[in-house]
């Protein structure tokens, strides 16, 4: 239920963001100062999904963080900045040892279709 929620908030961010700061009547102008801000997280402790994002622009320069919870038991976090000069510059740390459950093999997994 909570990812439904996060998911219909980032689709109405996304459907308003054409009206930020214009005439909701127009499209704006491609031309116009990009500045932003966005963030989510995801907490399903069935799934054991566990992720979280933010962003923020203002102008060229963006800055963000994501952070994962890996299929392998680790934990990624990714920093990164970008601009016209320096591009997309990503800072990625793992944490923790990766492992795979010992069991049954994928062969003999039932597949629903």
């Amino acid at each position: 239920m909570f990812k439904i929620i996060v998911l219909v908030a980032c689709l109405a961010f996304v459907a308003s963001a054409q009206f930020y700061g214009g005439d909701h009547g127009h499209h704006e102008d491609y031309r116009t100062y990009p500045k932003y801000k966005y963030e989510y997280g995801v907490k399903d402790y069935k799934t054991k999904d566990h992720k979280s994002q933010w962003e923020s622009r203002d102008g060229d320069h963006v800055k963000g963080q994501y952070t994962l919870d890996e299929a392998d038991g680790t934990h990624r976090n990714v920093e990164y900045t970008s601009d016209h000069k320096a591009g997309f510059q990503p800072h990625v740390q793992r944490k923790g040892h990766a492992h795979h459950p010992h069991g049954e093999s994928y062969a003999n997994i039932e597949q629903h279709y």
